[in-house]
């Protein structure tokens, strides 16, 4: 269960800047958690186009609860090494 509360934001790139001020941003490389939040990079520009919230990690997959995806919330996989992970918001 996850229970607890993450400050609100509209553009992904105003919650990572916000993380990596308040040091809870992780890179690519972070074993995530549940609870944290996972960013994006569809593009492989440097700029974060969507995030996640992580569900669990399991035999090198990360499960992701995802909004606006394909205009629903959808249970999502990726390898932990997706090229497209930018990075993460750890809960700790």
């Amino acid at each position: 269960m996850i229970n607890n509360t993450i400050p609100r934001f509209s553009l992904c790139t105003d919650g990572e800047k916000r993380y990596k001020d308040h040091s809870k941003w992780k890179n690519k490389s972070y074993i995530p958690q549940t609870g944290d939040i996972i960013f994006f990079d569809w593009n492989g520009d440097g700029h974060v186009q969507h995030v996640g919230i992580v569900e669990k990690v399991e035999n090198g997959k990360v499960y992701t609860i995802e909004g606006n995806s394909k205009d629903e919330v959808r249970n999502k996989s990726y390898s932990l090494n997706n090229k497209s992970i930018y990075g993460y918001r750890s809960v700790n």
